[in-house]
Parts: structure tokens; C-alpha cells; sequence
């Protein structure tokens, strides 16, 4: 299909006209021969004489090729462009945050798997995450880590497979030995700050309680809900431990609560896949229609064309006929 990107350039056809209408005919001196008597030779001649200026003559098939070019430069004028089917795709209209807790305590030897020993919790925690990932294709996805302090292991990216690769070699204690929960979720909302899209989720994965925040955790929940953010919080590890072991549910349900999120207990990795079975269910992905087609310009056609008609014209008109006049 074959579509003018700049239609209203057609206007143009008509000015032509136009400048004949409005402009004077252009006035060019020529030698004439001055004869005493004219009007008895007129007379004598039985003539009538006309105005001395007179407007020459053209032929017809010169004003119909002058007619075609100037439409071919028109049209070309218009940007005439050949225009593919349209080509659809999705994506997902919805940024999401994996926020992990990688401070000592999630050294413990005691997140339960199936049918083996009890694993560290942060290698419990990994296997599942990265089941987890495996079903996010589409979806632009960020890792952050937090202990005494809060870093960005992936920021907001497509690259799934390289986020995997990042996460299997995060390890315990590279970011310090203590929780600091409020300064995980300031980060992840200065990471949603360059996202553009409306749904916006951070799972946060913590198994004790915050002990190095510069920020309270509810106050950075508040700051979040009010930047359209929602966090879903994952307690991992035992709720009766004592120490930076303790987990402090309250705190997390707390955080979920002003978002709008939800809070949950994983003890194992049955329980954290169940919890992650129902992320789609509590924030339902959004999918985002897209649509695409290819233009290829064709404005160099008529344009040639009517390039071409004036060469091959203004050839005829002095070189062909130049050389059939007689020396």
C-alpha cells in the first residue's frame, strides 16, 4: 500500500496557474527595424498592424510536459511512501524488582527442601528465584541485594539469562552482615523512577529483621505507595529465632499493608513456590499492544522522473534542433 506521509503538499498543484493569473507576462526588448511612413506602408499593404508586445507562443505538448513534472514534483513534494502490513507484538506493561536479603543470617543451614537435607537459605532461596525467572519472559526485571547496604546486582533489563548469571553469584555477607529493609526499598524506588510503565512490583525476601536502615522501613512503604509502587514481602527463616536471626513479620506485613501488597511465610522452598504461584494472582500482568509497519520512502521515483522529461526537453529544444538549422 502506498500512502503520502505529507498530503497536504497536493495544495501546491494548483499554484501554477495561479502565478499565471497574478504575475505580468515577462518582458524582454528585441530589435526591431524602424521604417519613415509606416502607416502609408500599412496602408499600401492592406494589413492591420497588432501591439508591439505580444506574448510568444508555446506548443501544446510543451505546456502538457511542463504540466507532468511540475506534478511529479508535487507528488514527490508529498513524500509518497510504500507501507508494509502491519506487524503486532506484546510486551508486558509491568516492571517488577527482586529485592533479596543476602546478610549473615542467611547463612543458616535450615530452609527445608524436598527430599534432601536442609539447605542455606540463600541457595534455597536462589533455586526457587530462579524457576521463578524462567516464567517472566517479556518482562523487564531488576535484582537488588541488601545487607548493612543496599546494591543494584541487575537494574530494570529484558536479559533474563544474564540476570540468572548475576544471581548465582551473589553470595552471603557481600553486602554487609546486618538487614537494612528501608534502604532496599529506597533503592528499588529510585530504580522505579526510570521505569515509564503504570504497574509497578517489588518482591521483597528478607528472613530477619532491619537493623541497619538509615530510613524506617514503613516510611520508605509510605514514600513507595505514593510513587505507585507495591511490594509484596517473603519472611524467611524462623519467626520464634531471637537476634538478627528473628524474623519481624510484623514489620513486613506492615510494609505490604501500605502498599497494598501482601505478606507471606516461606519456612521451605514448597512454601516459596506456592508464594510465587501467586504473585500473577494478587498483581495480575499487563500486557501492552504494539504495532509496527515499514515505510520506504518513494519520493526519489517522481522526482527522477520529472528530472529525466526536463533533460531529455531541454536537449530536444537546443541540441537537436541547433543542428538541424542550416550553418
Amino acid at each position: 500500500m502506498i500512502e503520502l506521509a505529507a498530503p497536504l503538499a497536493l495544495m501546491c498543484l494548483p499554484l501554477p496557474l495561479l502565478v499565471m493569473w497574478l504575475a505580468p507576462a515577462h518582458k524582454r526588448r528585441m530589435p526591431a527595424l524602424r521604417l519613415p511612413f509606416f502607416q502609408r506602408y500599412v496602408a499600401a499593404a492592406g494589413i492591420t498592424p497588432s501591439d508591439g508586445a505580444q506574448v510568444a507562443a508555446r506548443p501544446l505538448w510543451l505546456w502538457l510536459l511542463g504540466a507532468l513534472c511540475w506534478a511529479l514534483l508535487v507528488i514527490a513534494l508529498a513524500r509518497p511512501e510504500r507501507v508494509s502490513a502491519p506487524i503486532h507484538w506484546q510486551t508486558a506493561a509491568r516492571d517488577l524488582i527482586v529485592a533479596v536479603d543476602i546478610s549473615g543470617s542467611m547463612d543458616e543451614k535450615d530452609f527445608a527442601a524436598q527430599g534432601e537435607e536442609p539447605l542455606q537459605r540463600l541457595l534455597g532461596v536462589k533455586q526457587v528465584i530462579g524457576d521463578f525467572l524462567q516464567g517472566r519472559e517479556g518482562e523487564r526485571l531488576a535484582l537488588l541485594v541488601f545487607g548493612s547496604k543496599a546494591y543494584v546486582q541487575s537494574p530494570l533489563t529484558t536479559d533474563l539469562d544474564t540476570l540468572q548469571v548475576l544471581l548465582t553469584h551473589t553470595e552471603v555477607g557481600m553486602a554487609g552482615p546486618h538487614t537494612a529493609l528501608g534502604d532496599a526499598i529506597g533503592l528499588a524506588i529510585r530504580q522505579f523512577d526510570a521505569s515509564e510503565v503504570e504497574q509497578r512490583l517489588l518482591i521483597l525476601l528478607s528472613d530477619g529483621a532491619d537493623t541497619g536502615s538509615r530510613m524506617s522501613p514503613v516510611n520508605a512503604a509510605q514514600i513507595a505507595a505514593d510513587r505507585g509502587v507495591r511490594i509484596i514481602t517473603i519472611a524467611i527463616g524462623d519467626p520464634n529465632g531471637s537476634g538478627e536471626n528473628r524474623v519481624d513479620t510484623a514489620t513486613l506485613e506492615a510494609i505490604a499493608s501500605t502498599t497494598g501488597g501482601a505478606a507471606f511465610m516461606a519456612t521451605d522452598q514448597a512454601a516459596l513456590k506456592q508464594v510465587y504461584d501467586q504473585i500473577d494472582a494478587l498483581a495480575p500482568r499487563k500486557v501492552a499492544d504494539h504495532s509496527y509497519r515499514e515505510r520506504r520512502p518513494l519520493a526519489a521515483w517522481p522526482m527522477g522522473l520529472a528530472l529525466v522529461l526536463i533533460v531529455m526537453c531541454w536537449a530536444w529544444r537546443n541540441l537537436g534542433r541547433g543542428r538541424s538549422q542550416p550553418l
